[in-house]
């Protein structure tokens, strides 16, 4: 009954796509802009350290600062290379920009869409050792060697052979932070993501009905998703006491007339990660008094937690106030995870809101807010929002465009 259904779903801050300056290839002067600027960033801490160069592999990080991702470029055993060096230009620290590339593979890569006017392509034959052609982009520079956190073990390791004089470290706070706090595009884009997700969800709580099983309405979700624009999308769909389960039970229950609903689902736009989590009741539900103060306890810790982010503040503070008011209800032994989590060009990034935690909160980190009480056998509630750090220190929801938190389990 639910095939063909058209979806409707926009967001205020999701322009046309052609105005978007990250989302075309590098010849758009916008996005060579921003690239550079971060490309200039990245040079300019390196100068600061001393160190001769920061290496990474395709992934979040090359997107980040080359604009080159693993779905662009698949890791297998042969390196693919995206090398960062600083230059002094007539004293000023100019970022220079290598790949390291398999020779037979040499062609595809300059095809690549490097955020760069001038990148240099070192190629290695399969009969030498790609490392010692790696440090030829910065030979001459004896400092320390920085790599992406998420390199694989055998390529730094291949790295610090080839450079017996020299250290190779994962890339130190100075160099995260650069992806960690977004620019003013980067969050136009996130905003867009979630505004489009949480526009999905209610578009697809008005098909849900009694009785329906959960993976039928998981196909709602993704349809809906896919329609809004976003690419990758996911969903995790529970109804009842399924949603005790953080992650899901592997079941396919139906949807009883007491049970809530729990969606947690996102997607991409031009690599930037959406995700929201609604926990909610349909018109028609009559949802137990229990399960309604389960609910209202965790708005009210999302909300604490949303008011406890101040610039400078760290993240285990935050994570306190949302326990806090969780351990108060008498609900606090089934808040079981940290409270959120760094989202951008990753769903999963640093820094963390964890118990435990002394980083520190900046303007410009996004992170989900997303506490919740599980009660094993009987009820489960997540709500989870997505919120920036303004200049002026305070945190303001990705979603708030769209009406942000949720208001109760019939306004999601």
């Amino acid at each position: 009954m639910h095939h063909g259904r058209m979806w409707l779903i926009t967001g205020r801050a999701c322009p046309p796509s052609s105005t978007w300056p990250l989302t075309v290839r590098t010849s758009h002067p916008s996005a060579l802009r921003e690239f550079h600027e971060r490309q200039r960033s990245l040079a300019e801490a390196l100068h600061t350290l001393g160190a001769s160069a920061y290496i990474a592999e395709p992934g979040a990080n090359a997107q980040f600062f080359s604009n080159i991702s693993s779905s662009q470029w698949h890791l297998s055993e042969r390196p693919l290379l995206v090398i960062v060096s600083p230059e002094l230009v007539d004293d000023v620290v100019e970022p220079r920009i290598s790949i390291l590339t398999p020779t037979f593979e040499a062609t595809r890569a300059k095809l690549l869409p490097v955020a760069t006017e001038n990148a240099s392509f070192f190629e290695w034959p399969e009969d030498t050792d790609p490392y010692k052609t790696a440090i030829s982009a910065f030979a001459g520079n004896n400092g320390d060697v920085y790599v992406d956190g998420a390199m694989r073990k055998f390529v730094a390791d291949g790295l610090a052979k080839a450079l017996p004089e020299q250290k190779v470290f994962s890339a130190p706070l100075e160099i995260r932070s650069l992806r960690e706090r977004k620019s003013t595009e980067e969050i136009k884009i996130l905003r867009c993501a979630n505004e489009v997700t949480l526009m999905a969800i209610r578009a697809v709580r008005d098909e849900l009905y009694i009785g329906m099983r959960e993976s039928e309405a998981q196909k709602l979700v993704l349809d809906a998703l896919s329609s809004a624009g976003l690419e990758e999308p996911f969903v995790l769909g529970l109804f009842g006491e399924n949603a005790a389960l953080p992650h899901g039970s592997g079941t396919d229950r139906t949807l009883g007339k007491e049970d809530f609903v729990l969606f947690d689902c996102g997607g991409t736009l031009h690599g930037y990660h959406s995700d929201i989590t609604r926990t909610f009741a349909l018109r028609e539900s009559t949802i137990p008094s229990d399960h309604l103060k389960v609910w209202f306890t965790v708005r009210a810790a999302q909300t604490a937690a949303l008011e406890a982010v101040r610039n400078g503040s760290l993240t285990r503070h935050i994570d306190e106030a949302a326990r806090a008011v969780i351990t108060a209800s008498g609900y606090g032994e089934y808040f079981t995870h940290r409270l959120g989590h760094g989202l951008g060009l990753e769903e999963h990034e640093e820094p963390y809101l964890r118990g435990g935690s002394n980083d520190t909160v900046r303007a410009g980190h996004t992170f989900t807010d997303e506490p919740g009480v599980y009660i094993e056998g009987r009820v489960g509630v997540r709500l989870e929002d997505s919120f920036v750090v303004t200049e002026d220190g305070k945190a303001v929801y990705l979603t708030v465009g769209v009406g942000g938190q949720s208001v109760s389990p019939w306004r999601p």
